[in-house]
């Protein structure tokens, strides 16, 4: 079985290639660490404080957590464990648990607007913090089970970007997990054994679309190994004169 500093080495590796293929940080960033409680963000951070560590540029790092008041939710884990990590580190409160309960329909899933609204919140964090970027702890998985869902139930090839701006054009966002398999995130979840916080805003809802694109997914995965790191090529590698769309390639000006 694999030990835990081959997989800390692999998580090493992943962050440092995305970092570096998608020009992620600069020096004196500001970086806005969003930190939920779930093994992917608290990876996310720990990733980035080594890079700080041990990168040849200087950057800063502020750990946020959106406290969105769901009943029960643990208020003291987070503030705990950042305070022995001595890192900086705000907490953020904002009622979206009452919006989020008032505004969608009975038997419908919580999750979009919850997302909107945990969004807004954290990119107006980012201004008030002075921070310049903005980072998340979306994973390879992520990517590849949104690229299907859009694919399949959207009708448009498009996916979670490494990079990208805001839609105000003053905030960089980063996904400094793009490259890191989630099987890795959870052997290196346990192996620090974070205090995971599991979000309960909706009753563990899932999501029957991404949930089936999710097992499609590790199904090939078993029947064909390294089926993933394939589709993640893919991505990286596309033609736009081999597919249809008119606004990425002029096929009127193919001419005899």
């Amino acid at each position: 079985m694999e030990n835990s500093k081959q997989t800390i080495k692999k998580l090493h590796r992943a962050v440092g290639e995305a970092v570096e293929q998608f020009s992620m940080l600069e020096e004196n960033d500001r970086v806005m660490v969003c930190l939920s409680g779930g093994k992917d963000s608290y990876t996310l951070l720990d990733m980035l404080i080594h890079f700080q560590r041990v990168a040849p540029i200087s950057f800063e790092i502020i750990a946020v957590n959106l406290d969105q008041k769901q009943p029960g939710f643990p208020e003291e884990v987070l503030p705990n464990y950042l305070e022995k990590l001595g890192v900086l580190y705000k907490i953020i409160e904002k009622n979206t648990y009452k919006v989020v309960m008032e505004k969608t329909p009975e038997g419908k899933t919580t999750c979009s607007l919850c997302s909107r609204l945990r969004r807004g919140t954290l990119y107006e964090a980012a201004k008030d913090l002075k921070c310049n970027k903005l980072a998340l702890g979306h994973h390879r998985n992520d990517i590849l089970e949104t690229f299907l869902l859009n694919f399949f139930f959207s009708g448009k090839l498009e996916t979670m970007p490494p990079k990208f701006k805001n839609d105000a054009g003053d905030l960089v966002v980063l996904r400094p997990l793009a490259f890191c398999k989630e099987e890795d995130i959870e052997k290196y979840s346990e192996h620090r054994n974070f205090p995971i916080i599991p979000c309960n805003l909706c009753g563990s809802q899932e999501n029957l679309q991404r949930k089936k694109v999710k097992q499609m997914i590790a199904d090939w995965e078993n029947d064909f190994p390294d089926r993933s790191s394939i589709m993640m090529n893919a991505l990286q590698n596309v033609f736009p004169s081999h597919l249809l769309d008119r606004k990425l390639y002029d096929f009127d000006a193919l001419k005899n």
